[in-house]
């Protein structure tokens, strides 16, 4: 077992999922017409509303889906007015032509009530009620799950703000060690986007949530954070790194681990079932599967689900980028690379092949973003 081996185990608490659907089970001793609840998380960075936790009774959930808030004209009336919205009978109502409208009339759905989560001002997201009869959301039924609403937000904001704790501490020892490594925010934003895209296109195969995808989407950007503690003359070596300092340097993934553990043991956030996803992406992005990964040799299976998807982002995102020693590749080559390697049994072949179904976003991503970096220091 290797000596990070006790943290890389999920602890027992209960994720946001499960806590929304403790909260569902309450709902239907008292309204059992209610079959389904979801919420969905809101970025005002990409105006996407994105699928996040649900916890369905009957049917089956919509998973990996999103949409900017722009093209929904009655959820951006109810983001700017705060009001809530009930549809009596959704086959009147809706009509199909979309992902989500068609779900919803396949699944038989008659009557639903919507409500923004809005806090201090700012749009979070949404909670949708879902009913497979037709008006059920009467004004006593709304006025009811109104209370479970605030219930459901607070979980939410509580579990966000822990999480919004631990990434500030973590951020701000990143970004000290971006102005040491002449990493850019644009190299971040590069690892959150690939390692989210690379997570939804592979959430089937790995049986993860949506709740699962987004925490990827936030930690991706911290995995190199142990760089903190490397020296200057090593970590800001203009070229390749001697057999010496690349052991060195390879110490980052350990002292990112225990930073990561000092600040949840000194934030009491070590509970979160989140957090543990950020130490595993920490602790394991540079293992692969075949066992001649850093630092300890991780294969198949003991490899995380989270590491295997940062890995590749993080490995696509070097060969496209700029180095002082190389040129930054094209994305045929670098995607030829990765499947080099996923044949070779080192990188998952799911993981490569999302970042292959999925070329248009990744040209967009790398377009958008490759040519605002500055040229970066010592390498992984």
């Amino acid at each position: 077992m290797g000596r990070y081996q006790h943290s890389l185990l999920f602890s027992q608490a209960e994720s946001l999922s499960d806590r929304l659907q403790d909260i569902h089970s309450n709902i239907l001793a008292g309204i059992p017409a209610v079959d389904r609840i979801s919420c969905a998380l809101y970025d005002p960075a990409t105006d996407l509303v994105k699928t996040f936790i649900n916890s369905t009774h009957e049917g089956h959930a919509i998973s990996g889906y999103q949409y900017q808030l722009k093209d929904s004209r009655s959820l951006s009336v109810l983001a700017a007015s705060g009001d809530y919205r009930v549809i009596d009978d959704i086959r009147i109502d809706i009509q199909p032509g979309n992902q989500h409208s068609d779900w919803l009339l396949e699944q038989g759905y008659s009557s639903s009530f919507t409500i923004p989560m809005i806090n201090g001002g700012e749009l979070l997201g949404f909670i949708f009620f879902d009913s497979l009869k037709a008006g059920v959301f009467t004004p006593e039924v709304q006025r009811d799950l109104l209370v479970y609403c605030n219930v459901v937000m607070m979980v939410i904001v509580s579990e966000l703000a822990a999480v919004n704790t631990l990434l500030a501490t973590a951020n701000a020892a990143q970004d000290f060690v971006h102005v040491r490594d002449f990493e850019t925010g644009a190299h971040l934003q590069r690892m959150a986007r690939l390692s989210r895209l690379i997570a939804r296109a592979t959430a089937t195969d790995f049986a993860v949530s949506d709740e699962f995808v987004e925490h990827v989407y936030l930690f991706a950007p911290l995995h190199d954070i142990g760089k903190i503690g490397i020296p200057d003359e090593i970590l800001l070596k203009p070229g390749r790194l001697s057999e010496e300092e690349r052991q060195i340097m390879q110490g980052h993934v350990q002292k990112g681990v225990e930073l990561i553990n000092s600040v949840m043991k000194n934030f009491h956030l070590s509970h979160l079932v989140d957090s543990k996803i950020m130490l595993n992406i920490v602790a394991c992005h540079h293992e692969l599967l075949d066992g001649s990964g850093y630092p300890q040799g991780l294969a198949g299976d003991d490899v995380p689900a989270e590491a295997r998807i940062v890995a590749t982002a993080d490995i696509f995102d070097a060969l496209t980028s700029f180095r002082p020693y190389k040129k930054a590749w094209s994305i045929d080559d670098a995607l030829a690379e990765l499947d080099r390697m996923a044949q070779a049994g080192k990188l998952d072949t799911r993981c490569v092949q999302a970042l292959y179904s999925q070329r248009a976003e990744v040209d967009e991503i790398v377009s958008q973003l490759v040519g605002t970096d500055l040229p970066e220091m010592a390498g992984d």
